[in-house]
């Protein structure tokens, strides 16, 4: 079968390797050929060049074939899981971050069987739209609240829209990249073109954000932003994916502001994903405004090359199979 793997930082290559075979499936484990694949933040590091600091070798080998992609919609040949079936279209995580390839071997469990309707290149949408989903469901009811977001890449704008379609007063979108543009179609209502540092340091004590969510990640500094910037009693849900082991927080800052800080990895992977096609079935406008630059797998190299240099017009990048 084809697979793209890392010969090098930032540098992808085709290469032919033998095909999983459904004989060695193990009970819950799923054979998906692949149709569509999408580049997520926490790919990024790894195509880089990056390593990270808890995962075991055999999820994040250099130069494993497939890897880094773990979010992708396809096509079930082989099951071993009692609620998916050959034949199936299913979208959802490739867990050893090896979905750039022609087949991949996955957990039942984190794969939902879409409507065949949706086509894969929006299917793999709702990956990331379950993730934000999930994450809303464990902070405090934001009805009449004030929401900030630190980040509108691609997840972060699906955290602008959700959050205000749950019904937040105020939801405003911090990125150094002008966002404005599609801040409309993802509902919100204040775009900053900003870094948070900046950002933070400009609030006045009133009118503080209730929620911010950091959709960032990869680096240390924006949770302590989000502490500047949240209001007296407020909360974060830092959802951006550390790359170190321990992260500096400013803590009596933290304390006299009596916030509480969330976060966490997404859990009941299969009913999110449910919960994700309905909710873009309420909205379609998302499916016609998310991904907005297809590759053919192919010009992989492309793809990443493009989703590491975030830009205005551009949110999710996909790489398909055809």
């Amino acid at each position: 079968m084809w697979a793209q793997r890392l010969v090098a930082p930032q540098r992808l290559e085709r290469t032919d390797v033998p095909a999983p075979r459904e004989a060695a499936l193990t009970p819950g484990e799923v054979l998906v050929e692949v149709a569509a694949g999408g580049i997520c933040g926490s790919d990024l590091p790894f195509f880089r060049g990056g390593v990270s600091p808890d995962a075991g070798p055999a999820v994040h080998e250099f130069g494993t074939p497939g890897f880094p992609m773990h979010e992708i919609a396809g096509t079930v040949l082989a099951s071993r899981h009692p609620d998916i079936q050959a034949g199936d279209d299913v979208v959802g995580w490739a867990p050893r971050f090896d979905g750039l390839a022609e087949r991949v071997v996955c957990d039942g469990d984190g794969l939902y069987a879409h409507d065949r309707r949706l086509a894969a290149r929006t299917a793999v949408m709702l990956q990331p739209l379950a993730c934000v989903l999930y994450a809303m469901e464990q902070v405090r009811p934001v009805e009449g609240r004030s929401v900030a977001v630190i980040g509108q890449g691609p997840i972060g704008l699906l955290f602008s829209h959700v959050a205000k379609t749950a019904g937040a007063a105020h939801v405003l979108g911090v990125d150094r990249v002008d966002r404005s543009g599609v801040a409309a179609t993802f509902r919100v209502d204040e775009s900053v073109r900003a870094s948070s540092d900046l950002w933070a340091a400009s609030l006045p004590v009133e009118g503080r954000p209730d929620l911010v969510i950091e959709a960032v990640g990869h680096q240390t500094a924006t949770l302590t932003h989000a502490v500047e910037a949240v209001a007296f009693r407020g909360e974060i849900f830092y959802f951006g994916v550390p790359d170190e082991l321990t992260y500096p927080l400013p803590m009596r800052l933290f304390l006299r502001k009596n916030l509480t800080l969330r976060s966490g990895v997404t859990l009941e992977r299969r009913r999110v994903l449910a919960r994700a096609e309905h909710y873009l079935r309420e909205h379609p406008g998302l499916a016609e405004q998310y991904v907005t630059h297809v590759f053919p797998v192919a010009e992989a190299q492309s793809a990443y090359e493009h989703a590491i240099s975030p830009r205005s017009g551009q949110i999710k990048v996909v790489v398909t199979a055809a």
